[in-house]
């Protein structure tokens, strides 16, 4: 089961698509919206990360960071980005630790793969809002609506 509202969320290292080396922790007293999906330049991980995509510049009007999050690799990530022209980075949890981290690791005939689940962080670095049903096509304007409630 996901981690729950007012949990603390796990911190992480990791590198993202360009192998920059990122950190949770770095953004301490920032909102962040991480989502987890399966697999790069999939149908429905295309939707979702074209959703973000066209509403991106809202997310940076609230000062909100934006991190999609699978187990594909920097390559792999590098070559989705370049395709679909996403302004965000994709972190490369190519060991699946963010996604244990986050209990988002599935397994699907012995293969691991990051569910599709949304985090939102609060500044605090506590979970505000967890998102285990998405509507990939709408999932960024739902959050952003969610969060101007």
């Amino acid at each position: 089961m996901p981690l729950q509202v007012g949990d603390t969320a796990p911190n992480f290292t990791v590198k993202d698509t360009n192998g920059n080396t990122v950190t949770l922790a770095d953004y301490a007293g920032k909102p962040v919206v991480m989502y987890f999906y399966p697999k790069d330049d999939t149908p429905g991980c295309t939707k979702e990360a074209c959703s973000f995509r066209d509403n991106y510049h809202q997310y940076l009007s609230q000062g909100i960071t934006v991190f999609g999050v699978s187990l594909d690799d920097e390559a792999s990530h590098q070559a989705f980005t370049a395709k679909f022209n996403l302004p965000f980075p994709l972190l490369a949890d190519v060991g699946g630790a963010i996604a244990k981290a986050y209990d988002v690791l599935g397994d699907r005939n012995g293969v691991n793969y990051a569910q599709r689940v949304t985090y939102v962080i609060g500044a605090d670095g506590k979970i505000n809002q967890v998102y285990t049903t998405v509507n990939t096509e709408t999932h960024a304007t739902d959050i952003l609506s969610a969060l101007s409630a």
